[in-house]
């Protein structure tokens, strides 16, 4: 018999309605696989202690009209975004003692439609850098091999789904923090358009470049939570899942990954192998040379290092000591920079977002890397020189297109992602083209051995 937390959403969400299945014995599951598992994977930080009174909240809304696909789900809460009466650390000494009077709004609206808000989990220091062992909670672990990091910021977030704690968490993505992570665990990480999901409520790292979005193990499951935490008038996420691709025009931009010599060898062949794959489906797959990555990671990194120093500055003031080093490394790097740096990057924002959408003119998608390696060991953390894991994510931050991340192979065991990335507004597109990339290949049904 299947273990109810083995249930996809869409499976699950079936059998609740049918009474086959009550949320609190899915919840309870979820409870059990927690416990099982989490103390070897430090995903979780904190478990409500509400969660099968919520799950019984959720059995009786099962009852009404129409309830939404999300009704009577667990769902873990990245510790950066409000979750009334549950800690609200941003993982963090500085806030250690905080607990959250409301809902964030995206979180919300997840719980209006009997989403079972079942804990939070692990984030870098304030969204910033990491892994930071000096910090009060351990960080999340990778299911695939507890010795390597989940990345960052959304560490829990992915190491819960990837390691089947639960299948669908909530995540911000500043600089890739959503993206990331799903790439080095093997799970599906969605960024919506800038705006699309509301931020309010969340810790803001950049208010320029934050976005909120949900880790799930499918596409159709991270298109469904999209949907869920959706605000205005927006073509939802899951419109086109199931439809082929065939006539898709997608912009294969592989000298953005390629050609750097970081990239391993392993990620150039798992991409090559993934376009060939989207053209067998009937995509029409182009090679176009993207406007160079590095203009877009240096204005993006002076916005997000000017408004993370705005955003501290009263908390630096008064809690200085409680702060871990490399977070205040990050935030000395604001401290650097003057209006004159700031209106530039801004000048530049608007640039760039010019020219990457022009360069896709005439394609619906670009098909390029996520990150240029599988996860790092946490042993290449230990020294006192800052390490950089190597991605192709904050650009669309910086342009705030919707961007896609899933599983698209594996070196040595580990896994490794490809990106998707639309015009504002095409999650749908997004969705429906990562779903068939998905149901062609084995990556995403392979999970790790816990």
């Amino acid at each position: 018999m299947t273990d109810p937390a083995d249930l996809s959403l869409t499976e699950a969400a079936i059998a609740l309605r049918a009474g086959t299945l009550t949320s609190r014995a899915l919840t309870s599951a979820v409870l059990a696989r927690i416990a099982a598992r989490n103390p070897r994977l430090a995903a979780f930080t904190h478990i409500a202690a509400d969660a099968l009174a919520q799950a019984d909240r959720a059995d009786s809304m099962l009852h009404g009209d129409a309830p939404g696909p999300l009704c009577g789900i667990p769902v873990a809460v990245k510790d950066l975004i409000d979750v009334a009466g549950q800690p609200a650390t941003c993982g963090s000494r500085v806030l250690a003692d905080r607990i959250a009077d409301a809902d964030a709004a995206a979180i919300a609206r997840l719980r209006a439609q009997g989403a079972v808000l079942i804990g939070k989990v692990a984030t870098y220091e304030f969204a910033m850098v990491g892994p930071d062992l000096t910090l009060p909670d351990p960080p999340a672990r990778n299911p695939w091999n507890p010795a390597h990091i989940t990345g960052g910021s959304s560490s829990g977030s992915a190491s819960a789904v990837a390691g089947g704690l639960v299948r669908l968490a909530i995540g911000t993505d500043t600089g890739g923090s959503i993206r990331s992570p799903a790439a080095y665990t093997g799970c599906v990480g969605l960024k919506p358009t800038y705006d699309r999901v509301s931020r309010a409520g969340a810790f803001p790292l950049s208010p320029g470049l934050d976005h909120t979005g949900p880790l799930a193990i499918t596409v159709e499951e991270a298109a469904l939570a999209l949907d869920a935490m959706t605000v205005g008038d927006w073509r939802p996420a899951s419109a086109r899942i199931g439809q082929p691709v065939t006539g898709l025009k997608i912009a294969y931009a592989r000298d953005w990954f390629a050609d750097d010599p970081q990239a391993t060898p392993a990620l150039i062949r798992a991409l090559d192998e993934a376009a060939s794959t989207l053209s067998l489906l009937g995509a029409r797959i182009t090679l176009v040379t993207l406007p160079p990555y590095a203009p877009y990671e240096a204005a993006a990194s002076v916005i997000l290092h000017a408004e993370a120093l705005d955003e501290h500055r009263a908390l630096i003031r008064d809690h200085s000591g409680d702060y871990g080093r490399p977070t205040l490394q990050c935030l000395a790097f604001g401290a650097a920079l003057d209006a004159d740096d700031v209106t530039q990057a801004r000048e530049a924002q608007t640039r760039l977002t010019a020219d990457m959408l022009t360069t896709m003119d005439g394609h619906d998608l670009i098909l390029t890397a996520t990150t240029l390696t599988p996860a790092l060991p946490f042993a290449a953390f230990d020294g006192e020189k800052a390490v950089w894991t190597p991605m192709r994510t904050i650009a669309f931050n910086l342009t705030g297109q919707p961007a896609l991340s899933l599983p698209a192979g594996f070196e040595n065991g580990m896994p490794l992602g490809l990106q998707l990335i639309a015009r504002h507004g095409d999650e749908d597109l997004l969705c429906r083209t990562g779903h068939a990339f998905e149901r062609a290949t084995d990556h995403s049904v392979q999970r790790p051995s816990l």
